[in-house]
């Protein structure tokens, strides 16, 4: 941490550059004045969120991947070392929809529903890869039904990828989880995984990383009811209630 401070620019005090030149129909005083107290903590926020972005970008080398794990996709069989594609990057997401699932995690499936929007962005910097434990078919028929036309869906069942690096037991319940992979001169190393648990969550909240991966909970907690504590995306909603 301390040669990141010692390279980072002279900033100017967030409570400087808080004093907003916007102002809305019908605005009191009172508000403008707690909306830019509250506009010097978002600064501050991002200002961490990057230290914190910068602090994970100098990690050390990560551990060497113990196998070229074999995976079956869409197309046929396929190692995580063939999942790089042209990158040097790899981002494996565990999608809880294993073989004792009928239906997959709703949570997980609402923060895939999103990034297959946002994938042939995503595509241009990284390689992105979806590992489930249920067979590839039960996996592709759900993304059909859902509508998800960019996900690359990959199947473990028959590897030790998600107990490797996911912490699953194999007879157990299946395990959210992010993984990012190097590879560099043919050697592929783990990089980063999110390693934010139950464990770590603080009370009255569910567990959950930060920054925040589902865009859901970012854009609820920019109004007035936040996330809330009863509530959680389904698979299917009835259209007429909207």
């Amino acid at each position: 941490m301390t040669e990141l401070n010692e390279a980072a620019p002279t900033l100017k005090p967030a409570r400087e550059l808080a004093d907003s030149p916007r102002r809305f129909p019908g605005e009191s005083a009172e508000y403008r004045r707690a909306r830019n107290d509250l506009l010097a903590e978002e600064i501050e926020l991002r200002r961490h969120i990057e230290r914190v972005a910068a602090q994970r970008r100098a990690l050390p080398p990560g551990g060497i991947v113990p196998e070229d794990y074999r995976f079956e996709g869409e197309s046929g069989p396929v190692t995580l070392s063939d999942m790089f594609g042209r990158h040097g990057t790899l981002v494996t997401y565990n999608w809880m929809f294993g073989p004792g699932r009928e239906r997959p995690c709703p949570m997980c499936t609402s923060l895939l529903s999103a990034y297959d929007g946002e994938m042939p962005d995503m595509l241009q910097r990284v390689a992105f890869a979806v590992i489930g434990r249920s067979p590839i078919e039960k996996l592709a028929a759900f993304a059909k039904e859902r509508g998800w036309r960019h996900l690359q869906l990959y199947s473990s069942a028959g590897n030790t990828f998600n107990r490797d690096y996911a912490g699953e037991d194999p007879d157990g319940d299946d395990v959210p989880a992010f993984n990012v992979f190097t590879r560099s001169g043919g050697t592929v190393r783990h990089f980063w995984a999110e390693e934010m648990g139950p464990w770590t969550a603080d009370p009255g909240q569910d567990p959950r990383g930060a920054p925040d991966v589902m865009p859901l909970w970012t854009v609820l907690d920019m109004t007035p009811g936040g996330r809330g504590s009863d509530w959680y995306p389904k698979l299917e909603y009835n259209t007429a209630l909207r």
